[in-house]
């Protein structure tokens, strides 16, 4: 029997649900230009979906802060933006500090910031005791971000694609794309015999398999899978309302209203190239830190223990920008276990990039020509348009 493939023509193509994807689809329907998004599996299913829920800009490298604080302001407009509140609150995000060496890295953070008013307030001694009293004895200090806060990334990533497709977006789910050509004015993105979809812009946000899709443009970058280890508790009685994180890296921890402790740190491994699982190793090892920092959690009980994949890049920082290659081309990947607090201003800039073809907020620290020689990428760009 044969099979007619529909074929779509839009403006803007996507490849990637997350919250990445998701959101530049919201944000171009928002700007009257027309998007179809394609998702290999269910949107916000994959990293966007399975990861801490931290929403947080401190600690996060000063070039990404003008993007923090674009998203920032997203987030304050979530219900009105998206239909749910995704259970966000602005709970203060509280970075530990375990030595003295720790606390003069967060002070130096502190000083460093201090043009993007976060508001940081650095916390030791006697006042750290009377407001966290629920701190292990590791801790001399840290440094509190009063405004930012958690999210449940299982509500907030596939919302935005729900507000999208209520915005006249085309969102095909479970719909892999298995082949993209370029011919010089349209790309054209087929998933098997099912669909092929032509516009004169492509968004590759494709989360840790986007490599694929950048080297098929000859710009292949260094990314690798990374499985995040993560777990939740038991509910137990309500003691802590910041989301913790600890200077330097290590246990991550936040407390639902439900009283569960959802904690990540260290990793898990993949099973295939869809599916992870944290390992037992990792589970010990989160536990005996979270017990340190937390004696709260001395006879809790673990109820759910999980990974996912993520992409990452050697400098821990995004490709975020225009193809170097390919006219029309624009990649958003690589955010390496930190792009749910930027996602909606990430989707935001991508949807100027597309429409405008440059953005108010700035992002050259992200361009993918760090990874990419220029000689390969000017070879790369003749024979694209060859």
């Amino acid at each position: 029997m044969s099979t007619t493939t529909r074929t779509i023509d839009t403006d803007v193509a996507i490849v990637g649900g997350g919250i990445m994807g998701a959101s530049a689809a919201l944000a171009l329907r928002r700007k009257g230009v027309s998007v179809v998004l394609l998702e290999r599996d269910l949107c916000g299913s994959r990293s966007s979906g399975v990861n801490y829920g931290g929403v947080r800009r401190q600690g996060r490298p000063v070039s990404q802060l003008p993007l923090a604080q674009r998203a920032h302001q997203v987030w304050a407009d979530l219900p009105a933006l998206i239909g749910t509140d995704g259970e966000y609150q602005r709970s203060g995000h509280f970075k530990i500090g375990r030595s003295e060496a720790d606390m003069a890295a967060l002070e130096a953070y502190a000083n460093l910031s201090r043009d993007f008013d976060l508001g940081i307030q650095l916390i030791s001694g006697t006042t750290l005791r009377e407001r966290c009293p629920w701190l292990g004895g590791r801790a001399v200090g840290g440094s509190l971000c009063p405004d930012d806060g958690q999210a449940n990334p299982r509500l907030v990533s596939p919302a935005f694609a729900l507000a999208a497709r209520r915005a006249g977006a085309q969102i095909l789910e479970r719909t892999p794309m298995t082949s993209v050509e370029h011919d010089g004015k349209l790309f054209t993105v087929r998933s098997g015999t099912a669909v092929a979809v032509r516009a004169p812009v492509l968004i590759n946000c494709a989360g840790a398999w986007a490599g694929a899709l950048a080297a098929q443009f000859g710009e292949a970058v260094p990314i690798h899978s990374g499985h995040p280890a993560m777990a939740v508790t038991e509910p137990l009685p309500f003691f802590m309302h910041w989301s913790l994180g600890v200077e330097g890296g290590g246990i991550y921890c936040r407390q639902v209203a439900r009283g569960n402790l959802v904690l990540g740190g260290g990793s898990g491994v993949a099973l295939d190239a869809d599916r992870a699982r944290s390992e037992r190793s990792a589970i010990a090892a989160l536990a005996v830190q979270a017990v340190e920092l937390l004696p709260a959690l001395k006879n809790a009980h673990f109820i759910r223990t999980w990974s996912g994949t993520e992409g990452y890049l050697p400098d821990r920082q995004p490709v975020l920008g225009p193809s170097s290659t390919t006219p029309g081309l624009i990649h958003g990947f690589g955010f390496a276990g930190a792009g749910f607090q930027i996602g909606p201003g990430v989707g935001e800039v991508l949807a100027e990039l597309a429409r405008d073809g440059r953005s108010t907020t700035p992002i050259d620290a992200f361009a993918i020509e760090r990874f990419v020689p220029k000689a390969v990428a000017e070879v790369a760009s003749t024979a694209a348009a060859q």
